[in-house]
This record gives C-alpha cells, structure tokens and sequence, in this order.
C-alpha cells in the first residue's frame, strides 16, 4: 500500500511511470501536489512537487504532461500550470474577474476546456492550448445584452474588527457613483461555502434597471480555508453580521449608494444574515429581503435538519457559552416593540424540510406586531415548493419580479425599468 492512514487529503490525480501525483494536505493545510514512487513508497522518498501556496489548492490534474492547478485567490479562480518537476510555466490568463472551472483532459493530449463565467459574463466554453496557452471560445450562453456595458470590480474594506473583508460589485459602465443609486447587497457568511462571481440573469436585469450589485465574502465562508470559516461560527457568529455592516457603510461612505437606496438580501444562512443585521442596525437599510432563513436560533435544532447546524451555529441545549452568543443575534429574539424596522418582504415555502417555514413565520408575525411607522413587513409563501433547489423557472420568475418590484417601491431612487 502507498497510503495506509487516513491522517491526511490524498486524491490521486495521475501518474507518470512509476510516480504518482497527489494533491495532499500532508504537511501542507493549505494542500500541495506530491509524487510518490512505488517502487520507493516510504514516505521519506516522497517529493513536493507543488508546494502549498498563500491560497488554497481546490483541485489539480495532469494534462498534455502538464500539471494544472486550481486556486482560489480573493475568491476568483486562480490556474497555474507547471511542469511534473514543479517548475511554473504559466498561469491562464481570464477576461476579466470570475470563476472557472473545467481543465480535465488526457495526459497525452495538449487541449482541455473550461468555462468561464462572471456577473457580466455569461457561461462561456473555452479551448485551451496546452502548450501555446492560448484560449479560444467554443460556445458563449446566447444573452441579449452587452458585456462591455458592465464593471466588475473587487475591492477591501475593513470590518470592526480590522480584518480585511473582499466585496465584489458589478454595475453598468455608464453609472454616476454620486451616493444615489439603488444597491443590492447580497451575502452570506457560513457552512465554508464560497461566494464566487456568478452569471445570474435575474442580477443582470437588476443592472439594467439602474441598480448595483454587492456581493462580500463574509467570514464563515470557505474563500481563505478553514480558519476563515471558524472565524464565523459558534461564539465567533457576530463577526460575519459585523462584515455585512461594514459592507454596507462602505457602500455608503464611497458613494455608491445612501441608506435611503440600500437593499439587503440573502437565503438560508443568509437569511439569518439579513434578519440579524436588520435588527441590529434598523437604520442602515431602506428594504430587506430574507429568504427562507434561520430566524429562531435557540430552537433551530429541534426540526428537520436543524439537528446538523449544531457544528457551525452551537447549541442553546449543550453550552451556555453558546447559548448567550445565539440569543444575542437570534433574529427572532431580537425584534422590540417600538423600532422602525425598514420595509421588509420575508420569503418561504410551505414544504420546506431544511429550514422548516415556522422560522420565516414567527418572524414575520413578530416584526408586524413591534413595527414602529408605516414601513410594511410582508412575506411571500410559496406552495408546493420546497427550500429552492428545483424550483420551476415559472417560480423563480414570479419570485424575483415580486422582489425586484419591492424594492422598486421602497427604494428612494427608482431603478429603472425598460419602456
């Protein structure tokens, strides 16, 4: 046997004679690429052929006698090829920031494909040329618009804390940064799961409309490896509302928008997102849109799937400690007769089985009876539908014209729609 323990990653991604090539995280918590010979296994013969780097190595694979590695680098897709000896030969170059994936192939043959996608760019086939590195458009996903009409940007800012907190923002050339536009602000912050630039029609037609879209990458998420998730959990939970606060201000202060044109949206965990920080800072929002959140944080481990969030979230039951981290923000817990909530359009649906539609309603219910002022507090149940995987597009179409339109009411500057 090569590997007998299960103490490290070791995925085999292709041999070259008698060395084979893993990607490992042996020595390496970050991952690198090793070879081992099978005729000298031990593991003092071992070779790093790509050792760790600053960002983490999602995935690699030999083609064309090559190595190609994948990294996510601030989020964005990062490929750098090397030889079987280690040696950097180049990395491949993308239109602009996105995320790719792909680069499969035969060891003996010198092309692979990928695709390409971003805010403003649709899902594109590409060819690449292995020893040229050269890329060359397949196939583009036919949408009427242009992609030279868009800015996709990366910026930092700093969160309560000092840490530094990535935000991709996306916004039609043509737009006057003057403190007034209509802004959507979408995050999430949890489970290691990584937001990376996405092709979205509906986030598209938001563009069109006037408006700019913001998308962080909140700590809690998996965009710098695992000390970056663990800085959002449990006791540490509050550091991913503090990010989208931040967020927000800096979308304020930098003059893409004000408070009376800023919207919050986010589902699941991000609808916990959005519960929390609406309730923690009423005044930083003109419109919210939780979907299907975690609204009840004491008792979101007794339904359903609830049971297996313990990991990330804690417990009410299990440590007090924990139990006073989670009442703190449980966005249920934290609404109070007298506040002016901003206009607020709750989503669920009535089947839901991973994040039972109990939690959108109390919630709802409870923000109705403590609003303060006229701002509305509506929520939206779909029927025969279920936590959003496998939605019909009729659905997701109704949806999205539902929540494009309340933030067209609510918003002080009016995204614009087509004549």
């Amino acid at each position: 046997d090569l590997i007998d323990n299960f103490e490290n990653e070791y995925s085999f991604i292709g041999n070259e004679g008698p060395w084979f090539y893993f990607k490992s995280a042996w020595k390496a918590p970050k991952k690198c690429v090793l070879a081992i010979n099978v005729n000298h296994p031990k593991s003092e013969n071992w070779k790093v052929i790509v050792p760790q780097a600053s960002e983490t190595l999602d995935s690699a694979g030999i083609v064309g006698g090559k190595l190609v590695a994948d990294y996510l680098k601030d989020a964005k897709t990062q490929i750098k090829i090397f030889d079987l000896e280690g040696r950097f030969v180049r990395e491949v170059k993308f239109p602009g920031i996105g995320t790719a994936s792909g680069f499969g192939g035969k060891q003996d043959q010198a092309e692979t494909f990928y695709s390409f996608s971003s805010f403003a760019t649709p899902p594109t086939t590409f060819r690449y040329d292995m020893d040229t590195g050269k890329s060359s458009v397949v196939r583009r996903a036919k949408v009427d618009f242009d992609p030279q009409d868009y800015v996709v940007k990366q910026v930092f800012f700093e969160s309560q804390d000092g840490t530094k907190i990535p935000m991709f923002i996306a916004h039609r050339r043509d737009l006057k940064l003057n403190g007034t536009n209509p802004t959507l602000l979408y995050g999430y912050g949890g489970f290691s799961i990584s937001l990376t630039p996405s092709f979205s029609i509906s986030r598209l037609q938001w563009m069109e409309m006037g408006g700019v879209f913001a998308m962080p990458n909140l700590r809690g998420g998996g965009e710098y490896g695992e000390p970056w998730h663990l800085a959002g959990t449990k006791t540490q939970k509050q550091n991913v509302f503090n990010d989208f606060i931040a967020a927000a201000e800096f979308l304020i202060d930098n003059q893409y928008t004000s408070r009376q044109n800023l919207a919050i949206q986010g589902g699941s965990n991000g609808g916990l997102l959005v519960g929390a920080c609406m309730t923690q800072r009423p005044d930083l929002y003109a419109a919210c849109l939780p979907a299907v959140g975690v609204m009840d944080m004491l008792r979101f481990h007794k339904f359903t799937a609830g049971r297996f969030w313990v990991d990330d979230y804690g417990s009410s039951e299990k440590s007090l400690e924990e139990f006073k981290a989670l009442a703190a923000y449980s966005p249920y817990h934290n609404i109070h007769d007298g506040v002016a909530y901003p206009p607020t359009l709750v989503t669920t649906a009535d089947t839901d089985d991973r994040v039972v539609p109990g939690h959108s309603f109390k919630f709802a219910a409870r923000l109705q009876k403590s609003q303060s002022g006229s701002n509305p507090t509506l929520i939206r149940i779909e029927t025969r539908a279920g936590h959003g995987a496998g939605k019909p597009t009729s659905k997701i179409i109704e949806e999205i014209a539902d929540q494009w339109a309340f933030l067209v009411k609510h918003l002080k500057a009016k995204p614009r729609f087509e004549e």
